[in-house]
């Protein structure tokens, strides 16, 4: 009997793999279509059941995750929904990278990541685009939305069939076993996963495939201990600058300015007389320096001492601020609009603000790196990716090999907050690698990882807004100047697709990235949202929370402004035209928590929220001017609700993760430009908070039984409006841009 177009009839014989009988089991069913087949690896004594699951005989339990891990818990969580599923024993479970297929493409991240880009493709179109091309990513706080129900049947699959087995052998009916902790059981019968993965090859699925049901022995929900934590304390987790490989050569890399910039000298009997050294290869745009240490090819590209010209005009701070002043002055799109706002502001008394935020660095522990081998016309990668299949198809392009001739190794990643979206320095790797005909691996310096970094842009907004006579909202416009972040972001991950390049012609020239999250969660009657694109010569991608993480911030500080014109009370002055009731929770439970005083001059309390991704927070901050100069950040109290809970300690860290993050780019995180290059050259240069610098934090979460929303970027919008509603509320003056001085706006 066949369902979805597979036979529900397991095949051992058709469906082995890696080309002998002693290799292992490969188990397919009707869950995955029929155009994709899983590609799981197995070794001797294993079993793989579909695209998620292996099982050992041994007992041990191997999930396959496709989504990077960068800290944010998907190595441990992922799995846990498989284990919770089949009834594992968490002892036993363990995780691998999931090969590139199509299988497990990402089409909520991509939706998620390019924020309505795409707006005006059919959903299907979308799906099938995804699933195409393999759009394997990561982004998007997308991971458990996305999966949960593959990896859940993936789970059950594999209980049932497990449980068939072990019915076979007592004679029983399969539905009458159940499993716990890596057995099967029946009254007082019970035998180990290991035994019966093999058999289970020759059950098949019923029609309906049952999910477990009760609340005895689930690991969803549970705290479990983090998978990847043990090996990245003891030091044997392997990142990508930690791979080794026969006959392999360390590069450096120094590029040219930001702009259209070309190498016109170095000095190469310096950097060669450089003990190690084994080649210096120029480029249009850079050279690259390859030794048989990193830190003399380092060394010798200071030797080098390469000089660029660079064409056009110059990149500076002042130009970059008058890009976005010219873009704000100018006509813009519209990108948002309801009610008839024209009529409600004509010859109406109105509030208008301007606010600002300069571009912000990703600066990961980990800086861009890329290990290349090319063996036979095969070539081999071993990075950090949040896009392996457009980083393959990168690579591939740059070397003139097919995609089918690359094979991607996706390393755990040392942070990312969205930089390794970008895959530059895969490209890189491939052309030393076929240069220097041996394996190489390329490691970006701290301070061509500032200097190249794809910074989070910076944006101009002018907010206007006209007040009712009851304190009430009955008109709102937010004009946002920013570069076209997503249209680029999206072409450069297409790798050229003709189907993005002619989606991205159908949306005019504003970029709903831009704007994202500017579109009011608020009740009000008449609103416009208008986006300025405004090109300012430095390249931009995509950062922790996207554009979010600005316009959380023009809105929630316009709105406590709208408070104090009004002369309400901004958390009553919230809760009155918030439409959402589990924010409106978050809002009252963050202010009971934290004391909260109302606002009023002196009590250095500030509070602001924000509702994406499906999930909704509420932060409030209390902060003080150290000496009249420096901002401090004393408190920070945040009530989430993010839905169900797959491990709550996970969702735990990533609130405080993202507290932290958003206040480090409100008091620093940012650079400047200088005649075309970043003015931070080091973490020294960016004005990051230290252990020191970090506040009281409290996070009460929220019980709910809602879908699970996005967690890892949540935190990060609504921590600075809070914190500079706090500063307002401690020292009288208001502060418009980020990150913060002592300066009034």
């Amino acid at each position: 009997m066949a369902i979805g177009g597979i036979s529900d009839r397991i095949n051992r014989r058709t469906l082995l793999i890696g080309g002998g009988a002693g290799v292992g089991l490969f188990v397919a069913w009707a869950i995955w279509p029929r155009r994709y087949l899983p590609n799981l690896t197995v070794v001797p004594g294993e079993t793989a059941f579909g695209a998620w699951l292996k099982i050992g005989e041994d007992g041990h339990v191997t999930v396959a995750v496709p989504q990077a891990e960068h800290g944010q818990g998907v190595y441990t969580t992922m799995p846990q929904i498989v284990a919770d599923e089949l009834g594992a024993d968490w002892r036993t479970v363990g995780v691998e990278p999931a090969p590139l297929n199509p299988l497990y493409a990402n089409d909520l991240g991509a939706g998620e990541l390019f924020e309505g880009v795409f707006a005006g493709v059919p959903e299907g179109l979308k799906r099938s685009h995804a699933a195409r091309t393999a759009l394997v990513l990561t982004a998007g706080s997308s991971s458990i939305r996305n999966f949960e129900g593959d990896l859940r049947q993936a789970g059950a699959a594999g209980r049932v069939l497990l449980c068939k087995a072990a019915a076979r052998r007592w004679g029983v009916a399969w539905e009458a076993c159940s499993t716990q902790g890596g057995f099967v059981l029946h009254g007082q019968q019970k035998l180990r996963f290991g035994a019966l993965a093999a058999a289970a090859a020759d059950e098949q699925l019923p029609k309906t495939l049952p999910l477990r049901e009760g609340a005895v022995g689930r690991l969803s929900g549970q705290s479990l201990p983090r998978i990847d934590v043990p090996s990245k304390v003891d030091g044997s987790a392997n990142f990508a600058g930690d791979i080794r490989l026969p006959d392999m050569v360390f590069a450096a890399i120094r590029q040219g300015p930001v702009g259209d910039s070309r190498l016109v000298k170095i000095n190469r009997k310096a950097a060669e007389r450089i003990r190690g050294v084994l080649a210096v290869i120029e480029a249009e745009r850079s050279v690259a320096v390859v030794a048989n240490n990193w830190w003399a090819a380092n060394r010798a590209l200071d030797a080098l001492i390469p000089r660029f010209e660079t064409r056009g005009a110059l990149i500076n701070s002042d130009s970059i601020d008058s890009a976005l002043n010219a873009a704000l002055a100018g006509p813009g799109q519209r990108m948002a609009a309801q009610g008839d706002l024209a009529a409600v502001f004509k010859g109406a008394q109105v509030v208008t603000a301007d606010y600002r935020v300069g571009l912000a660095v990703h600066a990961p522990l980990e800086t861009m790196t890329a290990t290349a081998r090319l063996d036979a016309g095969r070539l081999e990668l071993w990075l950090p990716t949040q896009a392996p299949g457009r980083a393959r198809a990168a690579a591939a392009a740059a070397i003139g090999l097919s995609e089918e001739s690359v094979i991607v190794h996706p390393m755990l990643i040392g942070g990312s907050f969205g930089a390794n979206l970008e895959h530059l320095v895969a490209e890189q790797a491939a052309v030393l690698a076929k240069q220097m005909k041996r394996p190489v691996q390329l490691v970006w310096s701290r301070y061509e990882d500032l200097l190249h970094d794809r910074f989070r842009p910076p944006a101009a907004a002018r907010l206007t807004a006209r007040l009712g006579p009851n304190g009430s909202i009955m008109g709102w416009l937010t004009k946002i100047a920013a570069p076209n972040t997503g249209r680029a972001l999206a072409d450069r991950l297409s790798v050229g697709d003709p189907a993005v390049r002619a989606a991205l012609a159908l949306q005019g020239e504003g970029d709903p990235y831009a704007v994202a999250g500017a579109l009011p969660f608020y009740r009000f009657p008449n609103y416009a949202i208008d986006h300025h694109p405004a090109d300012i010569g430095v390249p931009t991608g995509h950062w922790r929370s996207g554009a979010h993480s600005y316009t959380a911030f023009f809105t929630e500080c316009f709105l406590d402004e709208l408070a104090h014109v009004a002369g309400t009370e901004p958390l009553s002055f919230r809760v009155s035209i918030t439409a959402e009731p589990r924010l409106v929770r978050c809002l009252s439970t963050a202010a009971a928590l934290g004391g909260w005083e109302g606002g009023v001059p002196g009590s250095a309390q500030g509070i602001a929220c924000h509702s994406f991704r499906g999930s909704h927070i509420a932060v409030l901050a209390e902060a003080h001017f150290e000496d009249g100069q420096r901002p401090v950040v004393d408190r920070l109290v945040a009530a989430v609700d993010c839905g169900r809970q797959i491990n709550p300690d996970i969702v735990r860290q990533q609130i405080e993760g993202g507290l932290i993050f958003g206040m480090a780019a409100a008091l620093g995180g940012s650079t400047g430009f200088t005649e075309n290059v970043a003015d931070a050259r080091d973490f020294g240069d960016l004005s990051l908070p230290r252990l020191a610098d970090c506040p009281d934090i409290t996070i009460e979460m929220i019980r709910s039984e809602a879908a699970p929303g996005g967690v890892a970027e949540l935190a990060v919008p609504p921590v600075a409006p809070a914190i500079a509603n706090a500063l307002q509320a401690s020292a009288g003056f208001r502060l418009r841009r980020l990150p913060f001085t002592a300066n009034p706006a």
